[in-house]
């Protein structure tokens, strides 16, 4: 039997390292609405095509930055944050390019630095930074954080409510 790793534990993690994840989205025109009606974002580039075909620069929708960083970061979790203790913050958060309806989303973290818990041994933060392309390569989102995560020794094994046949 094998088991799928999700998340890394704070010895796993080494400054330097750059994890692909893996795979991307291609962003619906379904997709942004939904979220955009979802949080309540009602703005008309994002959801009225005559208004972005007529009144901005882009001449068409843009998704909502917002769907664009929720799925970057939702991408990185299985390498990053699957194990996660705590998400303690995101330092920095920038869009560098509009994201199209149809455009595909693809994202990479970077290890930045991690530094053991000077008040609990059992753990350490991780800091990492991530970044969103599009299907040209272009980057469209960036964004550091820190996570704080267990060290292996101490982590609580994972366990499903009934035993596996085997």
């Amino acid at each position: 039997m094998h088991e799928r790793p999700f998340g890394r534990y704070f010895e796993d993690f080494e400054p330097g390292d750059v994890y692909k994840h893996w795979p991307g989205k291609t962003i619906t025109e379904y997709d942004d609405h939904l979220f955009c009606m979802i949080t309540m974002n009602h703005h008309p580039l994002h959801t009225d095509a005559y208004f972005a075909e007529t009144q901005t620069q882009f001449g068409k929708n843009v998704v909502v930055g917002n769907l664009v960083y929720s799925l970057v970061l939702g991408m990185s979790v299985p390498d990053v944050s699957g194990l996660a203790i705590a998400n303690l913050e995101v330092e920095e958060l920038k869009h560098s390019k509009p994201t199209f309806h149809g455009d595909t989303i693809y994202a990479e973290t970077k290890v930045l630095d991690k530094k053991e818990s000077s008040s609990k041994p059992d753990r350490g933060v991780v800091s990492v930074e991530t970044r969103g392309f599009n299907q040209r390569g272009e980057e469209v989102c960036y964004f550091r954080r820190k996570v704080m995560v267990p060290k292996r020794e101490s982590a609580t094994p994972r366990q499903r409510p009934y035993e596996s046949p085997e």
